[in-house]
């Protein structure tokens, strides 16, 4: 009976196979390329913008080939070509739409960035739960403030795979949920599916779920940092979750290793100009550990100088195409937070090889520059040299020095670089003379230096303040920048050049509108110069209100990046500008070097041309993409850090002013540089009046917050995670709130 069952089975499975699956046929691409035309002359010769679903399909015909014309609809629909708006289709073309990649998010809006690289405002309502990378088809707004585009999100074309944030383990009455850092709302947790985590905790998450909004999504958390109250945690995730490279691929650190050990060899040396003779010394801060800039100075008989900067030649030994130039094109820049550097090139390179250390040979780029007794730039050489540097400098050392303080050590540490550093300082002095000359804004930081303790946690802010010697190095770096550049526009060949230009006219009238409401004299020039708006700072530097003036003539400027186009530099004045000091951690830096290379070996400009024309392009919106991820995680930083101090002052007054006027409340900057925001919701009960970001006003009371008041608040809470510092007003009738009636 057994058998006989086992002999039944197996014809069984001979007569009834298991079935296979169905593979649906792929539709005839040139029916998907007939259906296309079709839908678009359609959807263009119809009178109405739209048509309906149904009566498209019919007028197309598409029962003759269904699949064919549903992969033309979803071809167009991917390609931004066509949009579904219910149950109708229209051509984009019609909407003013535009493709757009989600470029970064905050709390209530958020940024798109056209294929031309603009940048769009969109309101959170507007975002359609898209996140950042995501391709999106947008609509052009009329922007609510003048000068800012808007735009909203029609539909997500490519979302990006495994999108990922960063956020705090909170509970809700739905359980434990995830608050995306900066996005004000909770998203729930496959719990099942994520790794351990418990309130409070910092985490990185990826999606799993999409919804229309941001707060229908659902994430899988990946990664635990430890707790939020941690600055260092709360960077950690931000860093992962913009998937920033912090280790080096194994080939790249082997072939720098290699570069290293390898060391200088005479072959190295050969045709290059021997600088080793003269006095050549580096300046920068304590703990610098990449140095990639040396000075020298001569005085000539009539009066003029030579001004030698010399650059490390990191372009010998990171070649193009080579994996260690891929890497460091894909980083763009070194990013420095805190205490802390993520590199563009491995430690045998920026730590050691390349790193202009004292007292070591190093190949190095030279700008021999001939500068006037006056100051001005005449003439610039560039070539290839070997130097070693006398001096390690230290900024403060070099400070106690020029004013000094400086003790027997110190002294004895600088004697063979004493009368150079002396003769630095008196060319500083007329290179700063020609740059006022020419009108260059002088616009102050407001960035604050962070002390940290043994275990990385914040314990003193203080606003960052330049020394002398910092003075000298910028004034060198800022000639051998305008030289480089001036030489590749006059010769013709290609160059990633550092360009910012000219502010918008209706940012510059805002800044006269609001300089005039604080008090300060309106300005005559109706379009702004560099010299114009030195002189309205210059005007205001007294005023108990300058910080704010300072600040708004910052959010007026256009935003300096790189491009293959000579167009000037707005905020130096300068006609010629790239960055050539820095090719240790800025890749622009390194092609410049790369570029002069192959100039200085007698290439023609017809081959520089056709080498390095495209290249350029390409490194240029590399470099100012990575920048502005940089500088994002630099501002991120400060403010986790300062969030992290703040936490340890709770209930303690500070002076500050008000910087900024919002709907929601008032930001104040505190004489330590931390900035925190004055919520409505903290004010005294009433209804509140407020107007074009110049005041809030309590209408049954009539106390007003005004843009530049002094006042007087109380640190009540300070969030590390979202780097967030809530401040309320001491109330009392000297600071505070005034009474306008």
């Amino acid at each position: 009976m057994a058998r006989h069952n086992r002999k039944h089975d197996r014809k069984k499975q001979i007569a009834d196979p298991a079935p296979k699956k169905r593979v649906s046929k792929p539709a005839d691409p040139a029916a998907v390329a007939q259906f296309s035309r079709k839908i678009q002359i359609f959807l263009q010769t119809t009178a109405r913008r739209q048509l309906r679903m149904s009566e498209l399909a019919n007028k197309c015909r598409a029962k003759r080939s269904p699949a064919a014309y549903r992969a033309a609809l979803d071809q167009l629909l991917h390609e931004g070509v066509i949009l579904e708006k219910r149950d109708f289709y229209v051509l984009c073309s019609k909407e003013e739409c535009f493709r757009a990649e989600v470029s970064r998010l905050s709390g209530t809006f958020g940024f798109v960035r056209d294929e031309n690289g603009a940048e769009y405002f969109v309101a959170g309502k507007f975002l359609m739960g898209s996140m950042p990378h995501d391709k999106v088809l947008c609509r052009i707004l009329p922007p609510r403030n003048e000068g800012s585009p808007e735009a909203e999100v029609l539909s997500i074309l490519e979302p990006f795979p495994e999108a990922r944030l960063c956020g705090t383990i909170v509970p809700t009455d739905e359980g434990l949920c995830l608050a995306p850092d900066r996005m004000g709302l909770e998203m729930r947790i496959d719990y099942k599916e994520s790794v351990p985590y418990a309130i409070g905790d910092k985490v990185l998450a990826v999606l799993t779920e999409r919804g229309r909004r941001h707060m229908d999504h659902r994430v899988r958390v990946v990664l635990n940092f430890g707790t939020s109250d941690s600055a260092e945690n709360c960077m950690a995730s931000s860093i992962a979750a913009q998937e920033i490279p912090v280790e080096f691929p194994e080939e790249v650190l082997r072939e720098a290793e290699k570069l290293e050990q390898t060391g200088i060899t005479p072959f190295d040396v050969e045709n290059r100009r021997d600088l080793r003779g003269i006095v050549i010394f580096t300046i920068d801060g304590a703990h610098s550990k990449d140095l990639d800039d040396a000075v020298s100075v001569e005085k000539q008989p009539d009066g003029s100088y030579t001004l030698g900067v010399h650059i490390a030649d990191v372009s010998h030994y990171v070649r193009g195409n080579s994996p260690l130039d891929a890497e460091a094109f894909r980083r763009g820049t070194s990013i420095y937070y805190a205490d802390k550097v993520i590199p563009m090139l491995p430690k045998a390179l920026s730590n050691g090889i390349c790193s202009l250390n004292g007292g070591e040979d190093r190949l190095a780029i030279s700008a021999l520059m001939h500068i006037s007794a006056e100051g001005d730039l005449l003439e610039a050489e560039f070539c290839k040299s070997v130097i070693c540097s006398r001096v390690r400098g230290v900024y403060s050392e070099c400070n106690a020095i020029l004013n000094g303080t400086a003790d027997a050590d110190i002294q004895a540490k600088y004697a063979p670089v004493a009368d150079t550093l002396h003769l630095l300082d008196e060319l500083t002095d007329k290179l700063e003379h020609i740059r006022k000359l020419r009108g260059a804004p002088e616009l102050e930081s407001t960035e604050s230096a962070l002390l940290l303790d043994e275990n990385g946690i914040c314990v003193g802010l203080s606003p960052i303040e330049r020394g002398r010697s910092e003075c000298i190095i910028e004034a060198c770096m800022l000639a051998a920048n305008e030289a480089a550049a001036r030489l590749a526009r006059e010769k013709g060949f290609p160059l990633v050049y550092r360009v910012h230009e000219e502010p918008a006219p209706e940012r510059i009238a805002n800044l006269k509108e609001m300089l005039v409401r604080l008090g300060g004299t309106a300005p005559t020039f109706a379009e702004a110069s560099p010299r114009d708006i030195q002189k309205l700072l210059d005007d205001c530097r007294e005023e108990v209100w300058y910080p704010v003036i300072n600040s708004l003539t910052l959010r007026s400027m256009a935003k300096a990046k790189y491009s293959a186009e000579p167009l000037g530099h707005f905020g130096l004045a300068l006609r010629d500008y790239a960055h050539f000091t820095s090719p240790i951690r800025r890749y622009p830096d390194l092609c410049v070097h790369r570029i002069l290379t192959d100039y200085l070996a007698g290439a023609s400009q017809e081959w520089m041309q056709k080498r390095y024309a495209k290249f350029a392009e390409n490194a240029a919106a590399q470099s100012s993409d990575t920048e502005i991820r940089a500088v994002q995680i630099e501002r991120e930083a400060d403010d986790c850090y300062a969030a992290e101090y703040m936490r340890s002052h709770i209930g303690e007054e500070f002076d500050g002013v008000i910087t900024t006027v919002t709907e929601y409340g008032v930001y104040v900057m505190l004489e330590n540089h931390a900035e925190g925001l004055y919520h409505i919701h903290d004010m005294p009960e009433g209804e509140y009046e407020i107007e074009d970001g110049w005041y809030l006003r309590n209408a049954q009371t009539g106390e007003t917050l005004r843009l530049g008041d002094a006042i007087r608040v109380v640190c009540a809470k300070a969030d590390v995670a979202s780097g967030r510092i809530d401040l309320v007003a001491v109330q009392n009738e000297e600071l505070g709130m005034r009474n306008e009636e």
